[in-house]
């Protein structure tokens, strides 16, 4: 038979690295004078036998040279706060269990959810304890646990999605307005050309449909950073002044021939290397394509003693999913 359990993991005394660089940081950045600071990773665990928890202990959760795994944590006269991840957000670490458990026993239908549990010394104040919360909280993908419940049946709260009533009315000068109501990534130039789509379909938009937009108009994804035209470009007094001046003088003339009547931005900085190679000739594999963040090359590839054009790309930028924390994790 199964059953549903909690356990707590905490590193012994000589390998609490993790414990003490979080104390250490609340005391540097909230003011604090915290003399100890326990860390604990909090498991609850739904649908394992007495026998499966024991023989994923220590192979799991926990390593016997470094953990102590028990099923109690005295919280008696303490000071703590327990973390969790919000319903529906991703918990890479209570998926990684579950992927262990089930390598022990791959019929075994188990669910785990995690959490971090900080225990204070006595010294710690309600004020401080707060201010601790506050901090260590990220109210967009965490919330304290209640620790006197045991549940992984909870549902993320689903509200309907709005209609932005009045949005394709709109005039040129609500717009900043807004924006910065909204708390949107979007400039009123961005948004001017929204409300001008949904005046031409008839409706105004979802707001869901507003913040995917905002989302994928942002810096974080369309780089508005790095085609900014670069203008009035001065180098500063330093001892590599020579060397700096030496390279834009070589980016502002041979390279750029034939593009004069493109803007000098970070963007063409990037990519001004591979272009003038392949002027020359010496990129002929180069995919030629308006991707900007990734190196495309053809190469051979040899596919059951059959050759095939396959493209090899490298990635210079390495970031999260767009909105930064979902789905799964990101690029996690």
């Amino acid at each position: 038979n199964t059953t549903n359990y909690r356990i707590f993991v905490e590193k012994l005394p000589r390998f609490r690295v993790e414990a003490d660089s979080l104390r250490r940081e609340l005391n540097a950045n909230l003011n604090l004078s915290l003399g100890s600071l326990r860390l604990l990773n909090v498991y609850d665990l739904f649908g394992f036998t007495p026998e499966l928890l024991e023989k994923s202990r220590y192979t799991v959760f926990g390593e016997v040279v470094t953990d102590e795994v028990t099923d109690t944590c005295d919280l008696e006269g303490h000071k703590y706060l327990a973390v969790e991840y919000l319903p529906g957000q991703f918990d890479q670490r209570a998926a990684s269990a579950v992927d262990c458990v089930r390598l022990i026993d791959p019929s075994a239908d188990v669910r785990i959810r995690s959490a971090k549990l900080l225990v204070f010394d006595d010294t710690v104040s309600d004020e401080e304890l707060a201010r601790i919360r506050h901090y260590y909280i990220n109210a967009v993908e965490s919330r304290e646990k209640d620790l006197g419940r045991l549940c992984d049946m909870e549902q993320a709260e689903v509200k309907p999605v709005e209609v932005l009533e009045g949005f394709r009315d709109m005039s040129d000068q609500e717009l900043d307005d807004f924006c910065s109501s909204h708390g949107l990534a979007m400039n009123a130039d961005d948004l001017r050309e929204v409300v001008t789509y949904f005046r031409s379909e008839g409706r105004d938009p979802y707001e869901t449909e507003l913040r995917i937009l905002d989302t994928y108009w942002s810096d974080h994804c369309r780089h508005t950073t790095f085609t900014t035209e670069l203008e009035g470009i001065t180098v500063e007094e330093s001892f590599v002044r020579e060397e700096i001046e030496g390279s834009l003088a070589l980016y502002l003339h041979p390279p750029r021939t034939g593009r004069e009547g493109k803007s000098i931005c970070l963007m063409d900085l990037a990519t001004i290397g591979a272009r003038y190679l392949r002027s020359k000739g010496l990129l002929d594999d180069l995919e030629v394509s308006e991707e900007n963040n990734a190196c495309s090359v053809f190469v051979d590839v040899d596919v059951d003693d059959r050759t095939e054009k396959w493209l090899l790309q490298f990635k210079n930028e390495t970031h999260n999913h767009p909105t930064e924390i979902e789905p799964f994790g990101g690029a996690s």
